[in-house]
């Protein structure tokens, strides 16, 4: 997403930068200018006398053609407009982004954190099969199924743990950051 955005908002200021360009041809440019020249014969080429050079202002302008440059301008600004707009998309884009990662990221918080109160009752249950199997008060299956919901609270634990993990990458992206090559 950063790099969206900031690509949008170089365009918005290029488009914005070309107005000003454009405008600048409504007046005269005004440049300096000059020239070295020599002028004789082959033989005469180590004599001063040949040399000769002028330096000074150059004046443009453009002025009979003044709805051309208008034309321009307003192209210019068309083009700024729709830079704009770009921009916004890709500001609105991130927004919309940053919410779902956000929104992703407490759900999961959520629900990791039942995830980890099943594991610790299904550990409470798994002890407390172990103590009744050891006095004779049940079965071994009662044991062997007790331990199993445990291995599979885990297992879920484990799966939340690393979606968690992505959830905050995905924050972190979302917010602009990111890894530069």
């Amino acid at each position: 997403m950063a790099h969206r955005f900031s690509a949008a908002e170089r365009s918005l200021a290029a488009a914005t930068a070309a107005i000003g360009v454009e405008t600048a041809q409504l007046y005269p440019q005004v440049s300096i200018g000059g020239a070295l020249g020599f002028a004789g014969l082959f033989s005469t080429i180590g004599s001063g006398s040949h040399f000769g050079g002028n330096f000074g202002p150059l004046v443009s302008w453009t002025f009979p053609n003044r709805s051309a440059a208008h034309a321009r301008i307003a192209e210019a600004g068309a083009a700024a407009d729709a830079a704009d707009a770009r921009f916004d998309g890709a500001v609105l884009l991130g927004l919309q982004q940053t919410e779902t990662a956000l929104n992703a990221y407490v759900r999961e918080i959520d629900h990791h954190r039942v995830l980890r109160q099943a594991r610790d009752s299904a550990a409470e249950a798994s002890s407390q099969a172990t103590t009744l199997f050891r006095f004779g008060r049940t079965e071994i299956l009662n044991v062997l199924t007790a331990e199993a919901n445990l291995a599979t609270a885990e297992t879920a634990v484990a799966a939340s743990d690393e979606a968690l993990a992505d959830d905050q990458a995905n924050v972190f992206l979302a917010l602009g950051g990111g890894w530069e090559s």
